[in-house]
């Protein structure tokens, strides 16, 4: 077996120490990320006996494994004695440094030894060399060391890491092990053992795989098995389990927990939670004054990560803040560091995909790792990744700084001022107006960026820090998405009605992006419920004609589900009014009436939401005897869980505190709940058996037609596609199929989908429609009662027999 580290990896594993503190600016630490100019420039600065970035590789051979250690010097200078060179680029103030950065010796001092004893010197020296980014002043530390020094420094560096090393190689031959006894822990379904296979030969070839599998495929067990598999066999080391909701995250864990349960699967997992979520302090303040887990967080990390290590294989959000409070260290760190020795890590996307999120441990050196990625409701990835890789330079937030600023003197006031007033002139307009260039602004927040920068690493408790702060990192993510433009770019300004004026870039088609992110793993699968049309999303999540396409039939009985249409309704924009909204009231009652249980409606505002909703409470709802919920337009966590509490059965919630009215509530109840079609309520939510027996979707899932939406439509129409296609009617497609899938969850449910607009009885959205969808009618409202009452009277007559 071989384990292999970076030489920056294992120092900065090993020897970090002290407190965590969000405090102290981190450019100083990230600027060799933006210093490789300068790093060019000291190299050719030297004369003909230095030698510019020279691999070094190290083998500590084991009985159980080797460990290679390897890495790439800045530059070794021929002498007596040689000399390696260390080169950091740094926003600080040289004058004020005293020292070199301690992992950053250290980091040299590793190249060092590793020179040394491959050719065998008594001494070594070491030079780091700080180079200012902003005015590329440079400072000097020298350093020599005798072998003796060089080589006991050195392996007390390696024996400390070793104890990880050894777990390391003990637990695969573990985990290996237990993944050849494994079998699968169902009897296959129909088509269920074909998917994955392919999910297996996808990751053996190396390919992605755009795989649209049907609730009730068994997506998250049918990937994942398959997927261990593939690393017992040694096709890679380590697979990302990434989600959109914390929904699908717990399902994934579950599946983890029951093949340990079930076929005694030795597989460590990690739960990446959000920082906010599982933080231990009521107050999210990083800095040793003000959480006690952060102070002297580095000197016990590691002791709690072997803690971890030796007794727990699931390290959930719960197990994870239990050991954080054991070691009193900071648990989204832990979770972080705990990851690098878990097989699997199950986390929200944009820890692989995020430009500022990423989990830099894996993918900072963007090389290819021993990674499968397995990309769940892979839908969402298009929206997310446009969000991910987009930015915004507004107004407001600048003239917020400027005026608090105002009385306070700060370096930088020049460079905000030329900024405030590039955007104030460009706000004349209050038009939408698309952007071939927007370089002098760019200069000026270039200007600005650096020396807020500069400013941050000398004074770390000035007036309005947190302010200076936030606005920096709004700036700098802004600066970043710049040097990412392309052709799948567009820029424009606008004014915003809540956000104001802004200068947008708009990544249009995140697919480059992603491809390049997925590049990093040996195999990506991506599969979704209603990945329809699928080749629209190979196109924009980064596939390509090599890549691999799978469909999944549905295993569900589909005369369990009533499909139907009703043509003789709209939710065009132009045609809504109280006709419209009676007509839709009015089938809403005749379909509830048909048997009593729970409903959801999704609408496509909540504008139109709220219009029906008067309509039929005033009405239908005595009548129908129906308890109705309406979804609000910002509701808390508690609030949701009160909502769907509702659709329980057996539910004792006080509906009258949830809707003020005072109703109680009966077993042979009718619950409607009425929501926002791609909202909170319309995906990821797993209401089974009788929690849910109906949906209703009031049009096609249309987005509204704003500046963006329209920036995408011409995009696409310039690259040949249908552009409404792309930007309205195939996202609105998607959230009609999620609405619907929320009824039919087991094999044992039975519900009805309508879907009412007369644009579903066109060729173009019935050509979208899931294979499974056969036998759709459409209906009026003289009809559909009949057509309702006939589809449970052959369900009772089923459950009868």
């Amino acid at each position: 077996m071989q384990i292999n580290i970076s030489v920056r990896g294992l120092v900065e594993f090993i020897l970090r120490q002290g407190d965590i503190d969000n405090r102290i600016h981190t450019s100083a630490e990230n600027a060799m990320l933006e210093g490789g100019r300068i790093h060019r420039k000291i190299q050719k600065m030297q004369g003909p006996s230095y030698h510019a970035e020279v691999p070094l590789s190290y083998n500590i051979h084991t009985s159980k494994y080797d460990l290679i250690i390897e890495g790439r010097a800045d530059g070794i200078e021929e002498g007596d004695p040689v000399v390696i060179d260390e080169i950091k680029g740094t926003y600080r103030n040289l004058d004020h440094m005293e020292e070199p950065v301690p992992v950053h010796l250290a980091q040299a001092k590793v190249y060092a030894a590793i020179y040394l004893i491959q050719n065998s010197l008594e001494q070594i020296g070491v030079r780091m060399t700080y180079c200012s980014l902003e005015n590329e002043a440079i400072k000097y530390f020298n350093f020599t060391y005798t072998a003796s020094e060089i080589v006991s420094w050195f392996e007390e560096v390696v024996d400390k890491y070793k104890v990880f090393a050894d777990f390391e190689a003990e637990w695969s031959s573990i985990r290996t092990s237990s993944i050849k006894s494994c079998n699968f822990p169902f009897p296959y379904r129909k088509g269920q053992k074909e998917l994955a296979s392919g999910v297996y030969r996808t990751i053996v070839h190396g390919k992605k795989l755009f795989l649209e599998a049907p609730t009730g495929t068994g997506k998250t067990i049918t990937t994942l098995f398959p997927s261990i598999a593939a690393i017992g066999q040694g096709k890679a080391e380590k697979l990302f389990y990434m989600t959109a909701k914390t929904l699908t995250a717990a399902a994934a864990s579950d599946t983890f927990q029951l093949l340990r349960s079930s076929q005694k699967l030795r597989f460590k997992t990690a739960v990446i939670t959000a920082k906010d979520k599982i933080c231990l302090c009521a107050e999210k303040e990083c800095n040793p004054e003000k959480c006690p887990y952060a102070k002297g967080h580095y000197d016990r990390i590691n002791e709690a990560m072997l803690d971890m290590m030796a007794n727990e294989d699931n390290y959930t959000r719960d197990t994870i803040q239990y050991y954080a409070r054991k070691h009193m260290v900071c648990p989204f760190e832990l979770s972080l560091d705990i990851s690098l020795f878990a097989d699997g890590i199950i986390c929200d996307y944009n820890y692989v995909f995020d430009p500022f999120v990423y989990l830099k441990r894996y993918f900072a050196d963007n090389k290819k790792g021993s990674y499968i990625f397995l990309i769940d409701e892979a839908h969402n990835l298009v929206d997310r990744g446009r969000s991910m890789y987009s930015a915004d330079l507004k107004l407001s937030p600048l003239q917020n700084l400027k005026d608090m600023l105002d009385s306070v003197y700060v370096p930088f006031k020049g460079h905000m001022t030329a900024l405030y007033n590039q955007l104030i002139s460009m706000s004349d307009s209050d038009r939408p107006q698309m952007l071939d260039t927007i370089e002098p602004l760019i200069v000026m927040a270039d200007r600005l960026s650096t020396s807020i920068s500069s400013y941050l690493d000398d004074v770390s408790d000035g007036p309005y820090h947190d302010e200076i702060v936030d606005y920096y990192f709004e700036l700098t993510r802004f600066l970043t998405i710049y040097d990412k433009l392309d052709d799948h770019y567009r820029i424009y300004q606008e004014w915003d009605e809540i956000e104001g004026f802004r200068i947008r870039l708009l990544c249009v088609n995140p697919s480059e992006n992603l491809g390049a992110c997925m590049s990093q793993a040996v195999s990506t699968i991506l599969f979704s419920a209603t990945f329809l049309p699928i080749q629209y999303y190979k196109e924009l999540l980064g596939g390509t004609d090599e890549d691999f396409e799978m469909y999944s039939n549905s295993s569900f009985d589909p005369s369990k589900r009533c499909l139907v249409i009703a043509g003789d309704v709209t939710s065009r924009y132009a045609r809504r009014g109280p006709e419209q909204y009676d007509r839709i009231a009015d089938y809403i009652h005749r379909i509830v009436s048909g048997k009593r249980g729970n409903y959801m409606v999704f609408f496509p505002s909540h504008a139109f939401l709220e219009e029906v909703y008067e309509v039929y409470l005033s009405r239908y709802a005595e009548l129908d005897r129906a308890q109705v919920l309406a979804q609000g337009s910002n509701m808390s966590e508690e609030e949701r869980e009160m909502f769907l509490d509702m659709f329980s059965e057996g539910n004792n919630v006080n509906l009258g505190e949830l809707i003020n009215m005072d109703v109680d509530i009966e077993d042979d109840r009718v619950v409607i709940g009425f929501c926002v079609i791609g909202g909170i309520f319309s995906e990821s939510i797993d209401l089974r058996k009788d929690s849910l027996i109906g949906s209703i979707i009031i049009g096609c899932g249309i987005p509204l037609v704003c500046n963006e939406r329209e920036v995408l439509r011409h995009y696409f129409d310039e690259n040949g596609k249908d552009g409404y296609d792309f930007a309205y009617k195939y996202p609105g497609m998607n959230k009609v199929l999620q609405a619907a899938g929320r009824v039919i969850r087991t094999e044992e449910d039975t519900g009805v989908v309508a879907l009412m607009d007369d644009r579903f009885l066109q060729s173009g959205y019935r050509s979208l429609f899931p294979r499974e969808w056969k036998g759709i009618e459409t209906v009026t409202t003289d009809t559909v009662n009949s057509k309702i009452e006939e589809f449970w009277s052959k369900i009772s007559h089923y459950q009868d027999f």
